[in-house]
């Protein structure tokens, strides 16, 4: 892996920002402010943390910080599947682009899995 610039080289960083924002628009109209809130908060979480860990300049802080990053991938996702069985017990529209945001957290969570297996040997390699 080449060296990181900065966190807004990183495609993960720009995806859970672009995550973040379909989040924010898909729940823009809601009425549920406790889940929209929530769901919003871990959304931000995501490009948050990369960009936190990243600013850090430590190797192992980085890595804690993507774990992070990673936890609300899995809060978002567990947000996204309630909201959806939520709206259907309710009979209203599921959240829309639902589902592709669900995928979305699964494919920045594999990602971020990938950067910190990475960091982690250049860790070992080089402590």
């Amino acid at each position: 892996m080449s060296e990181i610039e900065s966190f807004e080289d990183l495609d993960v960083w720009k995806r859970g920002c672009q995550l973040a924002v379909e989040v924010h628009v898909a729940l823009a109209d809601s009425k549920d402010f406790a889940l929209r809130g929530q769901m919003e908060r871990s959304s931000l979480s995501i490009p948050s943390n990369i960009a936190e860990g990243s600013e850090r300049e430590n190797t192992a802080e980085f890595i804690n910080f993507l774990r992070y990053s990673k936890g609300s991938c899995g809060e978002l996702r567990t947000q996204l599947y309630v909201a959806e069985r939520l709206r259907q017990r309710l009979g209203a529209p599921p959240v829309q682009g639902s589902r592709e945001m669900i995928t979305e957290t699964r494919e920045i969570s594999r990602m971020l899995g990938g950067l910190i297996k990475s960091l982690k040997r250049r860790l070992k390699d080089h402590p």
